[in-house]
């Protein structure tokens, strides 16, 4: 059987001024690509989407921003969880789907790296599953780099973060891998 794709939280809302620069504007790109992929050749799609409690989020309840993007729209037979947390596995049945449908094996790409990608990729990686990250499928915003913590600590840009968040990954709780390699790779 084929890994499962799980798609995370490739919504409108991160198109917003809310969250500053960001790196790899092909991310959503590379994301229908794998999409288009998976779904050739039958294999499982998973949609995850955020639906935030926080007030005047990009990806509130009451914005169009938890549309998901036209490149990675689900189709009416793929799964669709929706989370209100980082972890895609809480709150959802997202495992119970998986383990129901015989699924041991995920590739992970999304929005945004250090977040809900991380999160859902550690988690899944901790309930035993194999993970794959499609890095260069995924992507941070200036937004992500809170250093109100550390006085004179500068920000880091989004491609620092996104490379943290994949270097934090890769190797304990995911392979982190290119698209290309991946199209290649899963005939």
């Amino acid at each position: 059987m084929h890994p499962a794709l799980l798609l995370i939280d490739i919504q409108t809302g991160f198109d917003s001024p809310f969250w500053g620069a960001r790196n790899n504007p092909d991310a959503e790109t590379k994301a229908g690509a794998l999409l288009n992929h998976w779904r050739a050749l039958g294999a499982p799609v998973i949609h995850v989407r955020h639906i935030s409690v926080e007030p005047g989020s990009p990806l509130g309840p009451e914005t169009v921003g938890t549309a998901f993007k036209p490149e990675v729209a689900p189709w009416p037979n793929e799964p669709v969880f929706e989370k209100s947390v980082n972890s895609a596995f809480i709150g959802t049945a997202l495992e119970s789907h998986l383990r129901d449908a015989g699924i041991s094996d995920l590739v992970i790409c999304g929005l945004t790296t250090p977040h809900c990608v991380s999160t859902t990729t550690r988690m899944a990686a901790n309930l035993g599953f194999q993970v794959r990250l499609a890095h260069d499928a995924c992507a941070s915003f200036a937004a992500n780099a809170d250093t109100d913590w550390a006085e004179g600590v500068p920000p880091l840009s989004p491609e620092q973060i996104h490379q943290s968040a994949v270097s934090h990954l890769h190797g304990e709780f995911a392979e982190a891998i290119s698209v290309d390699a991946l199209l290649a790779e899963v005939p």
